[in-house]
């Protein structure tokens, strides 16, 4: 009647045991920065955003706070991205009525991050990022997507452009 106990013991002693490997250094994962989320791979890429109706006023809000921000920004990346950053709406209806909205970055920054969300983050100030305004903001923008994005990574044919 002991064997269950002494397996079930020896189970847990060996997962607590091995804890310690996998265990990861918080002061580590902290200095790792975050994998890009939204890359492209090529010299220009386009991002489609689907919009709801009544979320086009806080998109294009946000569009036009990371474009004010530019003169802002620090890294030299992000200010090459936001000056490659053309925002087009479509005057056609996407699907189940809502906006269109295409992103061209041209040229693109191969590999950086070029999701909007984080653009923004970049280039706002420390104080600003804390102010309760800013938060009730990125809850508003982030409500207002109706999808992710949807990403092409382009490359030019016919001679180039």
């Amino acid at each position: 009647m002991r064997r269950p106990s002494i397996l079930w013991t020896c189970a847990v002693l060996l997962v607590l045991g091995s804890a310690p490997a996998f265990a990861q250094d918080p002061a580590a994962a902290a200095a790792k920065p975050a994998e890009p989320k939204v890359t492209f791979t090529t010299d220009a890429g386009i991002l489609l955003a689907t919009i709801k109706p009544d979320g086009t006023a806080a998109f294009e809000e946000l569009i036009g706070k990371i474009k004010a921000g530019a003169s802002k920004a620090t890294d030299a990346t992000v200010k090459s991205q936001i000056a490659a950053m053309k925002v087009f709406k479509a005057a056609e209806p996407g699907p189940s009525g809502n906006a269109v909205y295409v992103i061209f970055f041209d040229p693109a920054s191969k590999g950086a991050e070029h999701e909007l969300f984080n653009l923004l983050q970049k280039v706002l100030t420390p104080e600003e990022l804390r102010a309760p305004e800013i938060a009730e903001f990125f809850k508003k923008a982030t409500g207002a997507f109706a999808s992710g994005y949807n990403k092409l990574s382009l490359t030019p044919v016919g001679g180039g452009m």
